[in-house]
C-alpha cells in the first residue's frame, strides 16, 4: 500500500480518522492502522501533525495476470427484480468468455438479501452460474455495504473481467470497487472485444489508440473497452494491461439480450459475507418513489422522441398522444430538457438514456452528435424536420420534411390502418 504510518512518530492524536473520508484508518492500541478500504487520497497526510504518514510511492509487485479467470457480471437487482442491463450483460459476457477460451465462464453477481430466486433467470439469460451473497444488511443498496462484499469477493475469487451497467448505481459501485483493487475502469462503454484481429480492425476506424505494436498473431485475450470521448466526436479504446481485474460500466440498451432458455440451469456459490453495521456509514430511514412519470426508454419497443423544434414545451402534448397512439413512449432531445419543457428521465443521448427501441420517431430533432450517439442503433429511425440538411436525416431510415404540427397528425389518423404493415416491417 502506498499511504503507510510510521509508528515511532505517530502520537495516536485520531485527526487521521478524522480525515479519512473512506473510513479507512482505525487505532489499534495507540497507533493508526491502514486498512484495505484506502484509496490513496492523502487526505491523512495533509491531517497529521507529525508527519507520521507517508506515500512511500511504492507499488504492489507485479499482477499475477494468469491468476483470474472467468466474467463477472454484476447483476444489478432492485426490490427483487433484476435489471433489463444486467441481463443484456449477461448474454454480452458469456460472448466474450467464449471468445476468451473455451473454460472461461460467465458469471453473474447477485447482493441483497432473500434474492436466491433470481438466480434461475440469471442460468435462462445465459449465466454459467451465480456468486450469491445475501446479508439482511443488504436488503437495500448503501454504498458501503456493497462495495464491501464485492471487493472481498473479487479479491477471494479473481475474476477476469467484472461488468457493471451504467446506471446510477453501477455508476456509484464500479469506481469505488476499483479504487480499491487499485485497478482500471472504463465508463459507459458501447462496445466490448478481446480478439486481437477484431481490435484493430475496428481500432483502425475509431480509436485514439496507436495498434501499430500489436502482434494480430499474438494470443492476447485481454479486454479492449470501447466508448464515446470529446463529446462524442471520436470513439476511444482502452485497454488495462497490467492490472486484473478488467472493470467496465456498459450503457444500457447498448448490448443485445440473449435470447431466454426456459430451465437452463449453473452453478451456484454462495459466498461468506463479513459485514457488520459498522461497515455502513448511511441509514436508509425511508424509500419515497418519486410521484413524477414514471418512463422506462430501455424497454421501450417505440420511443416518440421531441425537441428545440417542437418550439415550446406544449409540443410535447402532441408527442404524448403520439406516443399513446401507436404504444411508445415519450423522449427527448437534450435541447428540451435544458429548456426545461420536459423531465430528464426522458432524454435520450449521451447525457442521458442510450436506447435500441424497434421504432424512433425523431420529431423536430436535428440530430447532434451525443443524440445519435444514444439511438442510432434502432432498428428503425423516422425522422421528421422541417429541415432538410438535418444532420438526423443522414442516420434515418425513413426521412419526412415538413412541418411535424401538419405530420403528426396525419401519422395518428393513418396508424390505425399500418398494423400489417409495421408487423411487416419489424419482423
Amino acid at each position: 500500500m502506498a499511504i503507510c504510518v510510521i509508528n515511532e512518530k505517530c502520537k495516536g492524536c485520531k485527526l487521521c480518522i478524522k480525515a479519512c473520508p473512506f473510513d479507512a484508518i482505525y487505532m489499534e492500541g495507540k497507533l493508526a492502522v491502514i486498512n484495505e478500504k484506502c484509496t490513496a487520497c492523502k487526505q491523512c497526510i495533509a491531517a497529521c501533525k507529525f508527519d507520521a504518514i507517508e506515500d512511500t510511492g511504492e507499488e504492489e509487485g507485479p499482477v499475477d495476470l494468469s491468476a483470474y479467470k472467468h466474467v463477472w457480471v454484476y447483476a444489478e437487482q432492485r426490490a427483487g427484480k433484476l435489471m433489463n442491463v444486467a441481463l443484456e450483460l449477461i448474454g454480452e459476457g458469456r460472448r466474450l468468455a467464449r471468445e476468451i477460451s473455451d473454460d472461461t465462464k460467465v458469471y453473474a453477481v447477485l447482493i441483497g438479501d432473500g434474492i436466491s430466486g433470481l438466480a434461475s433467470e440469471c442460468f435462462e439469460f445465459g449465466a454459467d452460474g451465480v456468486y450469491l451473497i445475501e446479508n439482511p444488511l443488504l436488503a437495500n443498496f448503501t454504498t458501503d455495504g456493497y462495495t464491501k462484499v464485492l471487493y472481498d469477493a473479487v479479491k477471494a475469487y479473481k475474476p477476469e473481467i467484472v461488468l457493471f451497467g451504467a446506471t446510477h448505481i453501477g455508476r456509484d459501485l464500479a469506481p469505488r470497487v476499483a479504487a480499491r483493487l487499485s485497478t482500471g475502469l472504463t465508463a459507459d462503454c458501447t462496445r466490448l472485444d478481446v480478439k486481437v484481429s477484431s481490435y484493430i480492425d475496428y481500432a483502425n476506424k475509431n480509436t485514439t489508440l496507436d495498434t501499430s505494436t500489436l502482434d494480430p498473431a499474438s494470443d492476447d485475450k485481454g479486454l479492449k473497452q470501447t466508448r464515446p470521448a470529446f463529446g462524442g466526436n471520436l470513439m476511444a479504446t482502452i485497454v488495462c494491461p497490467r492490472t486484473r481485474p478488467q472493470m467496465s460500466t456498459v450503457r444500457p440498451g447498448v448490448m443485445t439480450r440473449r435470447e431466454r432458455v426456459p430451465g437452463a440451469t449453473g452453478d451456484i456459490v454462495n459466498v461468506n459475507v463479513s459485514l457488520a453495521e459498522n461497515d455502513i456509514r448511511t441509514k436508509i430511514v425511508e424509500i419515497v418513489k418519486s410521484a413524477k412519470e414514471i418512463v422506462s426508454l430501455t424497454d421501450a419497443d417505440i420511443i416518440c422522441s421531441g425537441g428545440r423544434g417542437l418550439g415550446d414545451p406544449s409540443g410535447f402534448e402532441l408527442i404524448r398522444k403520439f406516443a399513446a397512439k401507436v404504444g411508445g413512449v415519450v423522449g427527448s432531445s437534450r435541447a428540451a430538457v435544458d429548456a426545461g419543457w420536459i423531465d430528464h428521465s426522458h432524454q435520450v443521448g449521451q447525457t442521458g438514456t442510450t436506447v435500441k427501441p424497434k421504432i424512433y420517431f425523431a420529431c423536430g430533432i436535428s440530430g447532434a452528435i451525443q443524440h445519435l450517439a444514444g439511438m442510432q442503433t434502432s432498428d428503425i429511425i423516422v425522422a421528421i424536420n422541417k429541415d432538410p440538411e438535418a444532420p438526423i436525416f443522414e442516420v434515418a431510415d425513413y426521412g419526412i420534411v415538413g412541418d411535424l404540427y401538419k405530420v403528426i397528425p396525419q401519422i395518428i389518423d393513418e396508424w390505425d390502418g399500418a398494423d400489417e404493415l409495421y408487423e411487416a416491417t419489424v419482423h
